[in-house]
């Protein structure tokens, strides 16, 4: 019984976990008065920014504690994938920080008037933004979501369709991500968003199914202490 209610407890705070990475989704329209040419010479409020940034370390964090609610668990069908994951949820999470790093700096140098001769500086910030935008918030989702998949394919820890979501989403949002850093789409387009849908779609399934479910009794029966094998 013990072990049920230390299951379940994992899975629910995973799947709360889960669902509060979706708040930084407002970020897009917040962001936008630091993205004008001219915003550091502008009255335009810096409210907006700052909430959204604080979202983005919100999202940052809870990305990690996903990792680390599901790894007592996961460890038990591939401890090396399973710590993989925490690795790069961390990953994640510090490029997001570096992320919301360079908007806060531009906020810093619009609150006591840079000036014009700031407005390159600025821009070049946002670019960098972006930038690491793709790394931390297109890339490593995707691999996360391929090891994760994997191992609750192999787990059974929940359907195996909802696992083949987050398997197949994650090499589609690889290639949209991919596309955007070589130019062959725009970061912002219609194109780049719909290379999301499958992982965000196995995200939220997941953490809404983890929450109502939790983990699939017949398959934590079937997993146990077991040696340490990349190849299981």
């Amino acid at each position: 019984m013990k072990a049920f209610n230390s299951n379940r407890k994992a899975s629910l705070t995973a799947g709360i976990l889960y669902l509060l990475t979706f708040v930084s989704v407002p970020t897009l329209a917040l962001y936008a008065p630091v993205r004008e040419a001219g915003y550091l010479v502008s009255s335009l409020s810096d409210t907006p920014v700052l909430i959204g940034g604080i979202l983005e370390i919100v999202v940052a964090l809870t990305g990690i504690g996903t990792a680390l609610a599901l790894y007592p668990v996961l460890k038990w069908q591939n401890e090396g994938m399973a710590l993989s994951l925490v690795g790069f949820r961390v990953l994640e999470a510090a490029t997001i920080f570096v992320g919301v790093m360079f908007l806060l700096t531009v906020v810093a140098l619009h609150q006591p008037g840079a000036g014009a001769e700031a407005l390159v500086t600025g821009q070049t910030l946002v670019t960098m933004y972006d930038r690491m935008f793709l790394i931390g918030q297109s890339f490593m989702p995707a691999i996360n979501d391929v090891v994760l998949g994997i191992l609750l394919y192999k787990s059974r820890l929940v359907p195996r369709g909802l696992a083949v979501i987050g398997i197949i989403g994650g090499p589609v949002l690889l290639a949209g991500t991919f596309s955007a850093m070589f130019g062959l789409i725009g970061q912002r387009d219609p194109l780049a968003g719909l290379s999301a849908v499958l992982v965000a779609g196995f995200e939220l399934s997941l953490g809404i199914y983890l929450i109502s479910k939790g983990f699939r009794p017949s398959a934590i029966a079937n997993l146990g202490p077991q040696p340490l094998n990349p190849l299981s």
